[in-house]
Formats: C-alpha cells, structure tokens, sequence
C-alpha cells in the first residue's frame, strides 16, 4: 500500500484542533434555565442518549479522516523491473546406502550430510534446486525448484531404507542429469555426495560424466569418511543392528576424474567440520550472475475508504435527526 499524495495525509492532524474545539463548545454551550434550588432533580438517572450523543462528533471526524485518505489516493503499486542476481540450477544427489549410517560423523554421516545440506539450501535464495537420492538404484527426491521449504522438508523426512542397498553413483549422476534438462540457467552443476564405490546400476560413472561433460554440466564429488576405521552398521542375526570398526574404502580416483574430467571438483570430508567448509567452497565457486524481472502494476485504491466516509455520514445524519434528536 502507497499513496499518490502522502503529504495531504498531514491533514489528518486536524482533526486534533476540531476535538478540542468541540469540548470547548460541549463546556460553553448549556442551556440556561433560573431556578431556585437544583436539590429536586440531583437524584435523577442519566439517560443513555446522553452518553450516546458525543458519538456524533466521533462519527463526523471518522468521515473526515477517510476523505483526508481519499485525496491522498492510496494505491496498490506493481511494476515490471530488471535486477542482477546470482542463481543456478543444482542437483544435490545424496547417497542413502545402509553405510551412510556409520558414526565417523554425529550423529552418523547420514544425519551430518542433511544438516548441511539444509544450511546449503536455505542460503542459495535464487537457484533451482533439486534433491536426487541414490543407493542400489537412484530416485528423483524433488525435481527442480526454487522452493526452500519443499527442499528442506524433505531433506528433513529422508530416511534410508528407501531404496534397495547398495552404491550405483553413475545412476545417480544420470537422474540428477534428466532434472537439469528442465533448468534454464546457463550455469548447471551436481554436488555429488557419497561414502563408497560404485558397486551396481545399470550406468558406469565414468560414462555418466562423459554425458555431464557433453552437456556443460559441472560435478563436485564429495567422499564422505574419516580416515582408517570407522563404527559401520552390521545386522546380527536376530535383525537389531551393531557397530563394528571396519576399515573406510573410497573410490577416490573415480571420485575425483568425474569432477575433473566435467570441471568440478573432488573434496575429501572427513568429519563434520571439514564437510561444512566443502559446502562453503562449493557455494562460492557456484555463482552466476542472471537477469531477473519483476513485475508491478500500480492502481487506486481508495473506494473502501470513500464508501466508508459517506457511510460515517449516513450514520450521523439518521442518529442525530431520530434517537439523538435535540430540541433547540
């Protein structure tokens, strides 16, 4: 809400002078009747219409007001504007397999991959995201959009189990590439997240990042693990899950050809800090500038207060000549 002419608002400050005059009138302006004594009528009741009449005068300085409104033309403002901003379209592929779960990371490297995701995606405010996840096959979680909150609820509700174990990361880059098809940024990348070697699908990742290469699209890897051993989840045989040490195998080399064979880069997390600060590098590596327009159209909106002033008016008018009627 605007107003074409905001200084005739100062108008309304006039409003304070016609009150205390009309107080000072109220004060002056009793009829006079000489009596000897008053003492007869000390003990009658007040009517109501006494108390009713000075809504009179609130009534006329509400009409008052909203014509004061009226002349400053309050209006509804659009307009089509250009703007610079950085935005880009990402896919964040995340691996769901049975060993993100182990506790190298707090409170495993599951739960420390959502929470910075989450950051990750609440600061990129002008970029197409979209969340594919991946463990024996890949899943589209989100397809592309430009709402944080979508992102961030299912970032939030993912749990694992959803797919059948293991590690296919050359499917996983093949679905996050079929989402960036539908963006419109010129720059399109993959932040590629996982703790192992490819070990199924039905796309090798090598040729998965050819087809990224060919399309312009970057990779950032990340290989999620301390170094030496880590507590890994196991299945006893009555089906509850244990914690054992066993030794942390990354496809390092494959990792790191796929994001520099497509312009990416490979990173190494090894704990909750150091995975942080890959986030931070990957967000400011991934910027571009695009042109942004914004619509605005701008039209008066006055009428409901016009209809209120002669409403105001109306009002007075029939109580002070029925119910408030005075007798000169």
């Amino acid at each position: 809400m605007q107003f074409a002419h905001p200084h005739i608002l100062w108008l309304l400050l006039l409003l304070l002078p016609l009150a205390g005059w009309y107080i000072w009138k109220l004060r002056n302006s009793h009829a006079t009747m000489a009596m000897s004594t008053t003492a007869p009528f000390a003990k009658l009741p007040r009517s109501w219409k006494e108390y009713l009449r000075y809504i009179l005068v609130l009534l006329r300085l509400g009409a008052l007001a909203c014509l004061i409104i009226v002349l400053a033309r309050p209006q509804i403002k659009d307009s089509w504007r250009t703007s610079s901003t950085e935005g880009t379209d990402i896919v964040l592929a995340l691996d769901v397999s049975t060993s993100m779960l182990a506790r190298d990371f707090k409170p495993d490297r599951f739960g420390a991959a959502k929470e910075v995701a989450t950051r990750f995606i609440a600061g990129r405010e002008s970029d197409n995201i979209g969340i594919v996840i991946f463990a024996g096959e890949s899943l589209t979680g989100v397809p592309m959009t430009i709402d944080r909150s979508q992102l961030i609820s299912y970032l939030q509700n993912l749990d694992m189990n959803m797919l059948v174990d293991g590690t296919a990361i050359g499917d996983g880059i093949a679905t996050a590439l079929n989402r960036l098809k539908e963006g419109k940024a010129k720059s399109k990348s993959i932040i590629l997240l996982t703790d192992g070697s490819n070990n199924t699908g039905v796309v090798a990742p090598v040729t998965a990042s050819e087809v990224a290469k060919e399309l312009g699209v970057k990779i950032y890897t990340i290989g999620i693990g301390t170094n030496g051993n880590a507590p890994y989840p196991t299945r006893t045989m009555s089906g509850a899950i244990e914690f054992t040490p066993q030794p942390v195998v990354i496809d390092e080399g494959t990792l790191r050809t796929i994001a520099e064979s497509t312009g990416g880069k490979y990173f190494r997390a090894t704990g909750n800090r150091t995975l942080e600060e890959v986030f931070q590098e990957i967000d400011a590596l991934e910027k571009t500038h695009m042109d942004v327009r914004h619509f605005s159209h701008t039209e008066d909106n006055y009428m409901l207060w016009a209809w209120l002033a002669l409403g105001l008016v109306m009002l007075e008018l029939l109580l002070r000549y029925t119910v408030l009627r005075s007798i000169p």
